[in-house]
C-alpha cells in the first residue's frame, strides 16, 4: 500500500513537499514515480527515481521546479515542489515500478494521491 501526504492549499510561487510512504513492502528494490492528475484530465507521469536514487527523470513542465528524492531507510519517496503555478493544481499519486529502473518495466501499484491546490 502507498500512502501520500503533504498536500494542501498554497499561493502561486510558494513551495510544498509531498510524501509517499509504503506499507507492507520495502521500496528499496523499486523505481518510484510521481503523477499529476489535473481536474478533468488524465493522470500524467511527471517524475521518476531509480531504486538507488541515482537516476531521476522529469517532464519538461516541472523540470527545474520539482525535485524527486527517496529515503529507503524510511521507506518513503518525496516530491519537493517549488515555484508552484496554478496549473500545478491537482491530485498527486505516487506509484511503484516493476523494477529498479525508470527506463524499463511499468508502474504496477498506485496510491490514492494527495490534493495540491495552487490559488491566489
Amino acid at each position: 500500500q502507498l500512502v501520500e501526504s503533504g498536500g494542501g492549499l498554497v499561493r502561486p510561487g510558494e513551495s510544498l513537499r509531498v510524501s509517499c510512504a509504503a506499507f507492507g513492502f520495502t521500496l528499496d528494490n523499486y523505481a518510484m514515480g510521481w503523477f499529476h492528475q489535473a481536474p478533468g484530465k488524465e493522470r500524467e507521469d511527471i517524475s521518476c527515481i531509480s531504486a538507488d536514487g541515482g537516476t531521476t527523470t522529469y517532464i519538461r513542465s516541472v523540470k527545474g521546479r520539482f525535485t524527486i528524492s527517496r529515503d529507503n531507510a524510511k521507506n518513503t519517496v518525496y516530491l519537493q515542489m517549488n515555484s508552484l503555478k496554478v496549473e500545478d493544481t491537482g491530485i498527486y499519486p505516487c506509484a511503484v515500478r516493476s523494477g529498479r529502473s525508470c527506463m524499463y518495466g511499468k508502474y504496477t501499484t498506485y496510491g490514492q494521491g494527495t490534493q495540491v491546490t495552487v490559488s491566489s
